[in-house]
């Protein structure tokens, strides 16, 4: 049973992930190549698992995750025992970095990170990511919270509920007249859609939610990469689109948009995921978050 888990390895192998390649490892670490591979190649041994696959870039196993979280995990730890002891380097500020879904990043999100005390210092890091996917960014150890829509918490990381951001069908009012009218399943399979990117499979699901199960929404789609464009491309009249109840509201009170089946909103909860680390900086993100989130989300 192997009891501990050398620390030079363990960094070693988090050059590798973070540069790409072991030659780029070894110019970071100001050693040889053969060094760095002799240090991935022993703590593969130590673990009795294969760590990383040599490709180029390099890929973790999903084993290789495992040990890639806890080097960054231990990064964060050693950064803020030397704030705290007041050694060199202790005025750097703090890199907190965070996965969060487009539609909260445009709407609720960033006020939260105004509440974060500013003697902290606190460097925010965030990577723009569908809360369908943001768990496996933490899963890879690449964030160290996120804002997702799995309550299933990552190995490592705690939970909570931060509440349920709700989604109106809406569309222009001279789209809906011109390509809504008759049964409102029918007109969806055939009208122009607005979607996020081509994973995006929000709007389809509620089509298939309004045939029982059965299709998806129309070939005719434009893919609107930013939540801010998105809204502005179903104000135009390119297409329908689900768009958060927060940014349709404006809109919907101008004019510019209509709400064509208010009875079939849809509520997507979204839940708080951080690493379970004792990190003054993380503990002020998550406090802020949950706060803003209590506030501006449903229940």
């Amino acid at each position: 049973m192997v009891s501990e888990l050398p620390l030079d390895q363990v960094r070693t192998l988090l050059a590798v992930v973070d540069e790409g390649t072991f030659d780029a490892a070894a110019s970071a670490l100001h050693v040889t190549p053969s060094a760095v591979s002799q240090r991935v190649k022993a703590l593969e041994q130590r673990t009795g698992r294969v760590l990383l696959l040599r490709t180029k870039p390099v890929r973790t196993t999903e084993s290789g995750e495992v040990v890639v979280r806890f080097a960054r995990q231990l990064a964060r730890l050693e950064r803020d025992a030397r704030a705290e002891l007041g050694l060199s380097g202790a005025g750097e500020p703090t890199r907190v970095s965070v996965a969060v879904n487009a539609d909260s990043l445009a709407t609720w999100f960033l006020g939260a990170l105004t509440r974060v005390p500013r003697e902290l210092r606190v460097c925010f890091e965030l990577r723009r990511e569908d809360e369908d996917h943001t768990a496996a960014l933490l899963r890879e150890g690449l964030v160290m919270a996120a804002v997702t829509s799995s309550p299933d918490a990552v190995p490592g990381c705690s939970v909570r509920a931060l509440g349920r951001m709700r989604y109106l069908p809406v569309a222009s009012p001279e789209f809906r007249e011109t390509c809504l009218g008759g049964p409102l399943r029918d007109a969806l399979t055939e009208a122009p859609v607005i979607t996020f990117d081509r994973r995006d499979d929000f709007q389809d699901a509620f089509v298939r939610r309004l045939g029982r199960g059965q299709g998806g929404a129309s070939a005719v789609r434009h893919l609107v990469p930013t939540s801010e464009g998105f809204v502005e491309a179903v104000a135009a009249g390119l297409g329908w689109g689900m768009v958060p109840e927060m940014q349709a509201a404006e809109l919907l009170s101008a004019g510019r948009l209509v709400n064509f089946a208010p009875e079939r909103s849809v509520d997507v909860p979204l839940y708080w995921q951080q690493w379970k680390l004792d990190s003054p900086a993380l503990a002020a993100v998550a406090a802020a978050v949950t706060g803003t989130a209590a506030e501006a989300l449903r229940g």
